[in-house]
């Protein structure tokens, strides 16, 4: 099906190009029905559901950290204990503070 699209014109090159957005759509979406069906079949042969497999790899959001250690010059400067100690953190234990002295009871 070999086509001259040199001899043919802007009109028809144009409807040509609609018919091939049309094409490719549509067999996107029988190529994505066809994968999906793939999948169901191969997770179904280990007696799981697509569902099974792909809501336990979503991420749920995670709550904000609760604060363990306060600043005592200044309480409205809190750490969780994860992650880099702040500066005020190393400037207290420098002080000759120990950490357990900063807990949130």
């Amino acid at each position: 099906m070999a086509m001259d699209l040199n001899a043919m014109s802007s009109a028809e090159l144009k409807q040509l190009q609609a018919d091939l957005a049309n094409a490719i759509e549509a067999r996107q979406k029988e190529d994505l029905r066809a994968a999906h069906l793939a999948a169901e079949k191969a997770v179904g042969e280990f007696g799981f559901s697509l569902e099974d497999v792909f809501m336990s790899a979503v991420k749920r959001p995670k709550g904000k950290a609760v604060p363990k250690y306060r600043n005592p010059g200044n309480p409205d400067q809190t750490w969780t204990g994860r992650g880099r100690k702040p500066k005020w953190i190393n400037e207290v234990l420098e002080g000759g503070a120990d950490l357990t002295d900063l807990e949130i009871t």
